[in-house]
């Protein structure tokens, strides 16, 4: 079975839509959030634990798949969805972002990338076939095209090279791929030049992959910058392929994402920053671990229908961080993650109610102020 997308609503005051990706392991409403496992896992989660919360498709990471335990052990388990007990549809990146956030660790030239693993220094060789060979033994639903992100900021002709280089692995990975049930998605650069993006987005969407990623963003530019780059290149991504903003994860980027007519989204953040102690709430950002809470016995989000929040209290949660116990990054993790996709949900209802654009701004309008 192939991966294929449908539109069910347009709304009429944004280019916010709601969609259905349908895959091999199931369908996925959009817009969607996915929860990261970078190695095969979403930090302190089980699989059942991020069904539980809302989740429904989940990202891996090909670059550190690749180096521990490797591809060949993933095939051995009947791919990565047996290997993680995972029963939904999976998305792996390509692996680029990591290699290519390596630094003097990588050495980049049109064939690929040549660099050294962050975990022992050994040697190895990226190219678009390899990323393509190693992404359909894992199996995801839905690939990646290998590219060339360029950071921010970077100079013109930095960001020309890395549209044109990103252009010419694209085309190697659709000759290289041919797994039947997993999707290849390419994906779109140029960092914040408008005619680099238009550029590529021309030559990448003549390709006729089946999705696209929005590579690029989120990697260091303000805010209403990125949301200027949306303005102008979703308008020219084709209407009835999803589009995927990679790497993007706070609640007013989801918002705003959404209302500019993007369809997936994936980020560390939620689980990264609840394992420093920090949670969403409708009124912004709280971070638990603060002395303020010591004697704080309301939930952490009072608002909030969480198993963390029905259960437990601040001081508590304070407690386990302050003690390194490892429940409390759990419980902040679940929160975190059950926020993000009750966001999500909320979102795809104000679409089918016609109701998104009052439903953005007063959102954000409580939580900036937080």
């Amino acid at each position: 079975m192939s991966v294929s997308f449908r539109i069910i609503l347009e709304d009429p005051e944004s280019r916010a839509r709601l969609g259905v990706l349908k895959t091999p392991h199931g369908e996925v409403q959009t817009p969607v959030f996915m929860p990261v496992g970078t190695q095969a896992s979403v930090k302190t989660m089980t699989p059942h634990e991020v069904r539980e919360v809302g989740g429904t498709m989940v990202l891996s990471n090909t670059y550190h798949l690749y180096l521990r335990p490797g591809q060949e052990i993933v095939a051995g388990a009947g791919g990565l969805h047996g290997f993680m007990n995972w029963p939904g549809p999976i998305l792996t990146d390509s692996g680029g972002f990591q290699i290519f956030s390596l630094g003097p660790l990588r050495r980049i030239t049109d064939e690929g990338v040549t660099f050294r693993s962050h975990i022992d220094g050994s040697e190895h060789f990226f190219s678009p076939e390899k990323s393509m060979e190693v992404q359909m033994v894992l199996g995801a639903d839905v690939a990646m095209a290998f590219d060339e992100c360029a950071p921010y900021p970077c100079s013109y002709e930095d960001a020309r090279k890395a549209v044109e280089r990103t252009t010419r692995w694209a085309e190697r990975c659709l000759k290289r791929h041919d797994r039947k049930d997993q999707a290849l998605f390419g994906i779109i650069q140029g960092g914040t030049y408008r005619d680099l993006r238009l550029q590529s987005a021309a030559a990448i969407t003549a390709m006729d992959f089946p999705g696209y990623g929005i590579g690029g963003l989120s990697v260091g530019e303000p805010k209403p910058l990125m949301y200027e780059v949306l303005d102008y290149l979703v308008p020219v991504l084709p209407r009835d392929k999803p589009r995927y903003l990679m790497g993007v994860g706070s609640p007013d980027c989801l918002l705003e994402g959404v209302f500019r007519g993007v369809d997936m989204f994936d980020c560390v953040l939620p689980t990264r920053i609840a394992r420093n102690g920090t949670i969403f709430t409708k009124d912004g950002r709280l971070t638990v671990r603060n002395a303020e809470f010591a004697r704080d016995f309301r939930p952490l989000d009072p608002e909030c229908d969480c198993y963390t929040c029905r259960n437990f209290t601040r001081a508590y949660v304070r407690h386990l961080l302050k003690a390194n116990e490892v429940l409390g990054i759990r419980l902040t993790t679940w929160h975190n993650l059950y926020f993000v996709l009750k966001l999500m949900r909320d979102i795809r209802q104000a679409i089918r109610g016609k109701y998104f654009s009052a439903f953005k701004r007063d959102f954000l309008r409580r939580f900036n102020a937080g």
